[in-house]
């Protein structure tokens, strides 16, 4: 079993940045596929990134591409979502998962997940 602690959310103004970590417990970490999720008030939880065990592969939503990174080191069970020109509309509960099967911009796939971290962007 896996399980996660999120840390690095708060709150900051439209164009700022935040990365956020997701560290892992358990031997097994660099074995999973790795994703960040997030869930707005009143609506679904969307798939936002997600990485391959290696590294080597990254995919991302529409909605984030070219402002946010994902990137993971295996050796410190962590997983990092860099966002940057950060949106109103990216305010959202941020939660990263894991799995090791399945279509990887389904949340419903994710075997295992972090309890989340808010972020909100506002001026």
């Amino acid at each position: 079993q896996v399980q996660f602690v999120e840390s690095g959310g708060g709150l900051v103004q439209p164009g700022g940045s935040l990365r956020l970590s997701c560290a892992a417990s358990g031997r097994t970490f660099s074995s999973y596929f790795m994703g960040w999720f997030r869930q707005a008030p009143g609506k679904e939880r969307e798939f936002v990134a997600g990485i391959s065990w290696s590294g080597g592969s990254t995919y991302y939503a529409e909605s984030v591409k070219g402002r946010f990174t994902i990137y993971r080191d295996n050796a410190k069970n962590t997983v990092y979502l860099q966002m940057n020109k950060l949106k109103p509309e990216d305010t959202a509960v941020y939660s990263c998962a894991a799995r090791r099967s399945g279509t990887y911009y389904l949340p419903n796939e994710y075997d295992y997940w972090g309890q989340g971290t808010q972020v909100t962007v506002s001026s």
